[in-house]
């Protein structure tokens, strides 16, 4: 396992970086940090993984907000350079999924498919978004928590390890980069972009998801022809923390199907 990091002139982006073979690249969740992905990458001992920090998260650097989605992609792009990453897949949940669907439309000679999990095209309307990013520069992050754990998890799931893992994580992201990174959400529509990207890709959702409804990812899977959609029953928001094995094991079929083993 490596750890490093790439300087982008002023902050630096983490990544860590485990196994040998083809190539899958990882991105986060707002307000989370890479190590979501720690148990999934377990399961893959026969890929290059590699799981990026996004700006403002982790061990990667805060600069000040306002970000651009396309200052987050190219921050990832940059990462894929260093590293030499062509041939990829890309796995982007959440505003991870928004990265993906920005990098494969700038930079499809990195990628060889695209899994968008729990994401969209669009998140709403620019204005909560805005709300969102106003209220944690005032109050911090304790202010979003509750209401994130609630869209993130089912009622019965709340109490578990996953739900008490995230918060934990939540409560530890800076504000600014949280608030930074609701306002490039804010400012993205990939409806038109996603529409005319042409490689496989993977839709994945799970049922109990109260931000990202299966309905929602299922319409912007829909946007690329040919694509496949993955219910995960049980899951919520997160769901390669839910049941990582089971999420593995989704990707891996759809390696399996492209041929990336």
């Amino acid at each position: 396992m490596k750890t490093g990091s790439v300087d982008r002139g002023g902050y630096a982006i983490t990544y860590e970086m485990a196994g040998d073979g083809p190539d899958v690249v990882f991105a986060h969740a707002l307000g989370l940090d890479r190590q979501i992905w720690d148990d999934v990458a377990y399961h893959l001992p026969d890929h290059r993984t590699i799981r990026i920090d996004m700006r403002g998260h982790g061990r990667s650097g805060v600069p000040d907000g306002p970000y651009s989605m396309g200052g987050l992609i190219a921050d990832t792009e940059a990462v894929c350079d260093a590293l030499d990453v062509r041939d990829a897949v890309f796995v982007g949940l959440s505003v991870g999924g928004m990265i993906g669907q920005g990098l494969a439309v700038k930079r499809l000679d990195m990628l060889r498919g695209l899994v968008l999990s729990n994401t969209a095209a669009k998140f709403g309307q620019p204005g909560p978004w805005q709300e969102r990013a106003a209220l944690v520069r005032k109050q911090g992050m304790k202010a979003v928590a509750d209401m994130t754990l609630e869209k993130w998890f089912g009622p019965k799931d709340r109490d578990g390890a996953a739900a008490t893992w995230a918060r934990e994580r939540l409560l530890q992201c800076d504000p600014e980069g949280y608030a930074g990174c609701c306002e490039a959400i804010a400012g993205t529509d990939f409806y038109s972009p996603t529409s005319g990207l042409r490689l496989p890709t993977l839709g994945i959702a799970g049922d109990r998801d109260g931000s990202t409804p299966p309905d929602l990812v299922r319409e912007t899977v829909e946007l690329i022809p040919g694509a496949e959609f993955k219910l995960m029953r049980g899951s919520g928001h997160l769901p390669c923390l839910d049941a990582p094995s089971d999420y593995a094991r989704l990707l891996y079929g759809f390696f399996r199907t492209i041929g990336h083993v």
